[in-house]
């Protein structure tokens, strides 16, 4: 399945049918997107029964994990209705339509006219991605919305409760935002509790992190929350944010313990959660973006590679073909692989380049101003895309 491309939701559609009951209630789902990153804004992995066609981009693995997460909470929840895909797909719509999830206008043409599949492809689009720049993504590491699993919360009070869901959204991440701020406050920030708060407030759909009043008045509104799935979210995000550091002083272990008191958690129980999210970074420190501090340079080529990869992937057919019939520009591109080009050589691989790519339709930011600084970009990682026979360097295993 690959999620950048058209259809990837009915594809979802047609694996999923064999794992409707993949969960057997909602504590078992929760379980699933924690281990998964999702509940954390940080996606890591995707359920196992999809076989992803390339690896997947941060963006992709949100996608996936966000409609995954909606379905399943929508067969749990409609336990005497009809549980088709279709069906869901026409809740989805509703359900996003009465949110009024964004104001802009291509959101809304998005849910006007038929409801289809390709619409809703858009929509989750829309949801998962924070800057519709291309640029801004490429020189800012936060691009996925971090509060998704927010949007499966209020879909599941939707399906029983429609009413004044807007309104609830706005608690929602109030109590959100409010939580990671205190948390913050409980420690001495360091540059990684900075982008973690720049992720959250980044992610705020139903308010203005900039107009809120972060004074503890919050704490009422959380003593008189009584869904008891919304209050172990605002559990894990409020461990998520204490212990980014890998560690755990005294006034944030308070807090957290004060916090899951409030939330009407036992001491046993709030400790688990810690210890979920020790797990979860342990595993997966590493491999976490907005932990990386890497110059803006460093930054914009790792951004860069990432994008060309995928771009390389996704047409990889299109271009082996584009590839076999010009002889000279394999033996240019494999012979760049070992030793550098003369200047002529170099010109001969970009403009013959530059016609391949002007006949592949997803390529052609490589035809726009400034496209040629990315063709070294391309020429790295060409080999995956030529005949063994031109890989000098190859070891037979």
């Amino acid at each position: 399945m690959n999620p950048s491309a058209s259809g990837w939701i009915n594809k979802f559609g047609s694996l999923v049918e064999d794992h409707k009951e993949l969960y057997s209630d909602f504590d078992a789902l929760y379980f699933s997107l924690k281990q998964t990153g999702f509940v954390y804004g940080i996606n890591i992995e995707i359920p196992s029964f999809i076989d992803a066609e390339h690896q997947l981009s941060d963006d992709e693995k949100a996608k996936i994990n966000l409609l995954n997460a909606l379905y399943g909470t929508f067969v749990l929840e409609q336990t005497k209705t009809d549980k088709d895909f279709d069906t869901f797909l026409k809740y989805v719509f509703d359900f996003y339509t009465d949110l009024k999830a964004n104001h802009i206008s291509f959101f809304n043409k998005i849910l006007t006219g038929s409801k289809t599949s390709a619409q809703l492809e858009k929509l989750i689009d829309s949801r998962v991605s924070l800057e519709d720049n291309l640029i801004s993504k490429t020189f800012n590491r936060i691009i996925t919305n971090s509060l998704l699993f927010i949007d499966v919360l209020l879909f599941k009070r939707y399906l029983n409760h429609p009413e004044d869901i807007r309104q609830h959204a706005q608690l929602i991440e109030y109590l959100a935002i409010n939580i990671t701020y205190h948390a913050l406050s409980s420690k001495e920030m360091n540059k990684s509790d900075e982008r973690l708060a720049q992720l959250f407030a980044s992610s705020l759909t139903f308010i203005k992190s900039d107009v809120q009043n972060f004074d503890g008045s919050y704490r009422e509104k959380l003593l008189n929350n009584n869904s008891v799935l919304e209050n172990r979210y605002f559990l894990d995000v409020g461990c998520l944010t204490v212990w980014e550091d890998k560690s755990l002083e005294y006034q944030e272990s308070e807090f957290i313990f004060g916090l899951g008191k409030d939330l009407g958690f036992k001491p046993d129980e709030i400790a688990k959660a810690l210890d979920e999210i020790k797990v979860f970074f342990s595993k997966n420190s590493k491999t976490i973006p907005f932990l990386k501090d890497t110059n803006l340079a460093l930054q914009f080529y790792e951004s860069m590679s990432k994008m060309v990869n995928k771009l390389i992937l996704r047409n990889s057919k299109r271009l082996q073909k584009e590839l076999a019939e010009s002889k000279e520009l394999v033996f240019l591109l494999s012979k760049s692989t070992v030793r550098d080009l003369s200047e002529e050589e170099k010109k001969k691989v970009q403009n013959q380049l530059i016609d391949i790519f002007k006949s592949i339709p997803s390529l052609a930011i490589f035809i726009l101003p400034g496209g040629a600084v990315l063709l070294p970009i391309f020429i790295k990682l060409i080999p995956k895309l030529l005949p063994s026979s031109f890989d000098e360097n190859r070891v037979e295993k």
